[in-house]
């Protein structure tokens, strides 16, 4: 290669690894594998050693992403190093002989730890108290989340036992599988885009604004190291450990001291097997020095530290061909394209299905009928389609149209403003009606005992039912003849539905499955509206007035009680006898009339429900968050940033026992 050459090739590689960079840190959106990203960054580095190409800003002299406009920028006292990465036996054996090299002897163990797939992040407590939760960002600097990081559970918002005036801890914060599944199920009901795998939408979670949706993620945590002001070098990794949870920081439960690297190598086989069954997901292995007092001799580089590296598990990945690509309807109506594949082993099952998720993931990956991809599962859980192998052949099948009627009843398709996902909004849409009614017998909503998804899919297909009002003019002579069903099974379902008409108007309102208003939202709308009348007329001014409603669920709720076909049935339902207002409750007294009170923390005695009931028993109000407008915050044990906003704003904070005190309640 020449100079000329080199120079061409060292500035393509830098303008993908910078855009990769953008990518995966700010935008938590890859293009590329970690391990595709990893083999071009030693190119880069290989091709700026050989032509003295090197510049300061290259991606081989940085750690990670930039730091974000919108946050605050912390400088790290410490650098948070990435570290280097390896593939194989022999890699890993060379960083050996290196460590032995620089040393001049083999008297040292190693710590082996997971290497969790999540995003790194650095928490300073002084004098106990949690002060500040930061990103990594470039290494040097990061973003200050720390109103992000008191959301999340597993990080304490003060120490336990005996811990130093000032505590630097680094660690991973991530989501659990299933809990990512969920998450991205929501979402794609929702009509919004995916995210690609947990690392990701951790990454995006804690750099949103509002701390109160950072609070709706799954996100967890791991902490991983400490730091000291006056670090004592003779600390191994291992007592560092056991330090962290003394100070009741969550610590991975699977590390291991290895006293050679042929350990090493056995530790490695077996998490290799053991990733598959945990509840989250690691993507391979970090090996450190265990004694702190070599760490110095060691060293670093510009960018990784010579006494640790990371060993990458190879990632779960199978080629196949998409045989067909169908189309499933949700509760919803969102509209979702699944590959169907030619069977293949995958992460120890078996895959057929994987989802495309929407039009436009299947037009961005050109994905076409008889292709042959590449699938993975995303936090191993869901099959997803990663990429076409060889999109350029000869004699494709032609790009993939999206119908626009809906493939169960022929209704026409939308698409809402700043969605991705179409939707079938046709109310009576079979799949639709059998999920809804899935969804309306739920423990959560109307608890109709015998109501599963059997039944109902029998009642469906047998054109017994069309929608869940139909439910109530269900008659036991039509149920008796169902498939498995004894007369004593369909006498139970027949008296379970009768017995729902006794539950309450929020549960109703969650029941009757208006877009986005769960059950914390199906709650505020019938105290606040008290009954479906005056929620049927409300204006979006009035429903934008109640505290946990935003304008994405005052327009759903508008357009819920604007179509004819929902109207009818709720006339239907208020016919059969279900709960169409709010039962009110005697008040104990006035004394918190037209209150408004926030809990944070954790109370001595009552539960966050009881502490509510009992404000609401006496006149009051609570609200989710802390404003100018709020009469008081009600704190526990480990309040949070509501209770530092209320200080800031200088909202008065009562404790439980002034609560108590002021309602003339004592503990019994």
């Amino acid at each position: 290669m020449t100079e000329k050459e080199a120079q061409k090739r060292v500035q393509e590689l830098r303008d993908l690894l910078n855009e990769a960079n953008r990518a995966y840190y700010n935008d938590a959106k890859p293009f590329i594998s970690d391990r595709e990203f990893d083999e071009r960054l030693k190119e880069l580095d290989q091709l700026e050693e050989e032509f003295g190409l090197r510049q300061p800003d290259s991606p081989t002299q940085r750690v990670g992403g930039d730091v974000s406009s919108v946050f605050e920028t912390v400088q790290h006292p410490v650098p948070l190093l990435s570290l280097d990465n390896t593939y194989n036996e022999e890699e890993l054996n060379d960083f050996d002989a290196r460590v032995q090299k620089i040393l001049g002897h083999t008297d040292y163990d190693y710590f082996v730890e997971l290497k969790f797939d999540g995003a790194s992040m650095r928490l300073r407590y002084e004098n106990g108290e949690l002060a500040l939760g930061a990103t990594r960002g470039d290494g040097q600097k990061g973003d200050d989340i720390t109103r992000n990081v008191r959301t999340i559970r597993d990080i304490p918002l003060r120490l336990k036992g005996n811990f130093p005036k000032v505590v630097e801890v680094r660690g991973e914060a991530f989501m659990e599988r299933e809990a990512f599944a969920r998450l991205n199920e929501r979402r794609e009901e929702e009509g919004l885009s995916v995210f690609a795998n947990p690392r990701n939408s951790t990454a995006g979670s804690l750099k949103m604004q509002d701390p109160k949706a950072v609070a709706q993620r799954p996100i967890r945590f791991f902490a991983f190291d400490l730091l000291f002001d006056d670090e004592d070098n003779t600390l191994t990794q291992q007592r560092k450990t056991e330090l962290l949870k003394s100070f009741g920081l969550p610590a991975n439960e699977y590390p291991r001291v290895c006293t050679n690297i042929d350990e090493v190598h056995e530790v490695i086989k077996e998490w290799d097997e053991l990733r598959h069954s945990l509840p989250y997901e690691t993507d391979g292995v970090v090996i450190k020095i265990n004694q702190s007092n070599l760490r110095d001799q060691l060293g670093t580089t510009s960018k990784f530290p010579r006494w640790a590296i990371s060993y990458k598990f190879e990632a779960e990945q199978a080629a196949t061909v998409i045989n067909d690509i169908t189309l499933q309807v949700g509760r919803l109506g969102t509209i979702t394209p699944v590959a169907e594949l030619e069977p293949v082993v995958l992460a120890g099952t078996t895959v057929k299905r994987a989802s495309l998720h929407n039009e436009d993931e299947i037009h961005r990956k050109d994905i076409r009928i008889g292709d042959t991809v590449v699938v993975e599962k995303a936090g191993e859980i869901i099959p997803q389609v990663i990429s076409v192998v060889n999109p350029e052949r000869e004699k494709r099948s032609p790009e993939f149209e999206f119908p626009k009627t809906c493939p169960a009843c022929d209704t026409e398709l939308i698409k809402y403003e700043g969605e991705v996902a179409w939707r079938c909004i046709n109310p009576e849409c079979p799949p639709q009606v059998r999920i809804k009614i899935e969804h309306f017998a739920a423990r959560d909503a109307l608890d109709i005992e015998g109501l599963g998804e059997s039944v109902v899919d029998q009642l469906v297909s047998e054109k017994l039912i069309s929608n869940y009002a139909d439910l109530y003019d269900l008659k036991l002579e039509q149920i008796i003849p169902l498939e498995r069903m004894a007369e004593k099974s369909a006498q139970n379902l027949i008296d379970g539905i009768a017995k729902s008409k006794e539950q309450p108007f929020e549960k109703v309102l969650y029941a009757i499955g208006i877009r986005f208003v769960g059950k914390t939202v199906a709650k505020d709308l019938a105290g606040a509206f008290k009954n479906i009348e005056n929620l049927k007329t409300a204006t979006e001014e009035e429903l934008l007035a109640v505290d946990s409603i935003g304008p994405r669920i005052a327009e759903s709720v508008i357009n819920f009680f604007e179509n004819e076909t929902n109207l009818k049935i709720i006339t239907r339902l208020q016919e059969a006898g279900l709960q169409f207002e709010m039962e009110e409750k005697e008040l104990a007294s006035n004394i918190l009339e037209g209150k408004k009170v926030v809990i944070t923390g954790t109370l001595p005695t009552l539960s966050r429900n009881e502490a509510k009931e009992l404000i609401e028993k006496h006149g009051g109000k609570t609200a989710s968050s802390v404003s100018k407008n709020t009469n008081f915050v009600l704190a526990g044990e480990s309040a949070g940033s509501k209770l530092t906003k209320a200080q800031d704003l200088g909202v008065e904070v009562w404790d439980e026992e002034k609560l108590r005190n002021e309602l003339n309640e004592p503990l019994q």
